[in-house]
């Protein structure tokens, strides 16, 4: 499971005297429970990996944009420092989809769920997360999705 890779990250950047990389890996697990916490009073995923993966991802997206607006104000240091921390987030994530994989499972949804409009890109984005959404980047797949309906 990931949050047994997690753990194991944890202790062994302690062992080895990384910082950076402990600093991360507390934020991730900092992140988790709070995640744990919040799906005590809804409903959580049946897939605690799926869990794990859902914070991670929104982790790496806050990273990103915090990234961009270093960058555009001239800060490279808090640029570089968010880099970091995406590095280390980034290794406990499943290897996503590739954009063929992910033109293909699209594809796939499409026929199974006879979609050929607009007007069907919820049903087939549902879809699409309910089999995919731990290995997909989903901002990505939006637009394929749209690209496969309106093509």
């Amino acid at each position: 499971m990931i949050r047994d890779d997690i753990n194991q990250a944890q202790i062994a950047a302690m062992k080895a005297g990384d910082k950076e990389t402990r600093n991360a890996v507390s934020l991730i697990q900092a992140a988790i429970k709070n995640r744990d916490i919040e799906a005590r009073t809804g409903k959580a995923p049946d897939d605690d990996d799926a869990l794990v993966v859902e914070v991670l991802q929104k982790m790496v997206k806050q990273r990103r944009e915090s990234i961009a607006m270093f960058e555009s104000g001239g800060r490279q240091e808090l640029a570089d420092a968010e880099k970091a921390e995406v590095a280390v987030i980034e290794r406990f994530l499943p290897q996503t989809l590739s954009e063929d994989e992910t033109r293909a499972a699209i594809e796939t949804i499409k026929a199974e769920l006879g979609a050929t409009a607009m007007k069907d890109m919820g049903r087939v984005m549902a879809e699409l997360k309910a089999r995919h959404a731990s290995v997909l980047d989903m901002s990505k797949a939006s637009g394929l999705v749209k690209a496969a309906l309106a093509g």
